[in-house]
């Protein structure tokens, strides 16, 4: 199968882990003794090896042999469905939500709710897309061999995503560091893999950790860093009902998690 990581992988990695920053002891922001991030000679998983939905970061891989990064159990059945299954889907999920409406109260059967239950099937489609992209259509070729190793970033990408709990939207910003190690990734990229990672049923600490140990997998850098601040309409407009309440969280790896200084420089860049 053709892949987007046909760079030397084997050499970037046994480069990589001269480094001590990417000791096989790198663990997640928790630095819990069973959470270290996976350890693999390859992009890819063992032969017959399985992604477990919600298991990110513990022991799952970030991009399966199809592309797919941390599929949920769904994934591959909606990514290869036929025409016919998927207005099948829609249709189903329109049922679902016209079955809603008539539990709070309403009339889906009035004029301004008639096409209600249709519409919201397909933009929840739209909004969790990111289920069924592909890595490798993301990458697209986009890893280039290059002489350089100071921090790049990428700040400020907009990212809007649905709360697993309640199922609202929350939104904010999210900016992207690496270090790179003689490979690096086009510009663009790393807002289309925050995009992909926020299109899903989310929470905010795990959205930042997928991005970084994604980007660290693909391009094996010196160290990636991931910052996210966003409002969360499930304790905005329900719940504590506090407008204007922000929430910070970020992911380190590599040269970012064990050099102070570095870390301050990217702290420092993306304010």
């Amino acid at each position: 199968m053709a892949s987007i990581y046909e760079l030397p992988l084997s050499n970037a990695k046994t480069e990589a882990k001269a480094d001590p920053a990417f000791s096989g002891t790198t663990t997640t922001a928790t630095d819990s003794p069973t959470s270290t991030r996976p350890q693999t000679p390859s992009i890819f998983p063992p032969s017959g090896a399985a992604n477990k939905p919600g298991s990110e970061g513990n022991g799952s891989h970030p991009v399966d042999l199809n592309g797919l990064s941390w599929p949920s159990i769904g994934a591959e059945k909606r990514r290869n469905e036929s025409e016919e299954e998927r207005e099948a889907r829609l249709a189903k999920m329109s049922g679902a939500v016209k079955t809603l409406l008539e539990c709070i109260g309403e009339d889906p059967d009035r004029e301004g709710l008639l096409k209600t239950p249709e519409r919201y099937a397909k933009a929840l489609m739209f909004l969790t897309k990111g289920y069924d992209e592909s890595m490798n259509n993301i990458m697209n070729g986009a890893i280039f061999n290059e002489d350089h190793e100071e921090m790049v970033i990428v700040r400020d990408i907009d990212v809007y995503s649905l709360c697993e709990h309640h199922l609202v939207p929350f939104c904010g910003k999210v900016s992207i560091g690496y270090i790179p190690n003689q490979r690096v990734l086009g510009l663009s990229k790393l807002a289309r893999v925050a995009e992909m990672f926020s299109r899903r049923l989310q929470l905010q600490e795990r959205l930042t950790k997928q991005i970084a140990i994604a980007l660290d997998e693909i391009l094996h850098p010196q160290g990636v860093a991931v910052l996210i601040e966003a409002s969360h309409q499930c304790m905005v407009m329900r719940g504590v009902q506090k407008p204007g309440s922000k929430t910070i969280t970020s992911f380190m790896l590599g040269r970012f998690r064990t050099d102070p200084k570095t870390r301050e420089e990217f702290l420092s860049l993306v304010k």
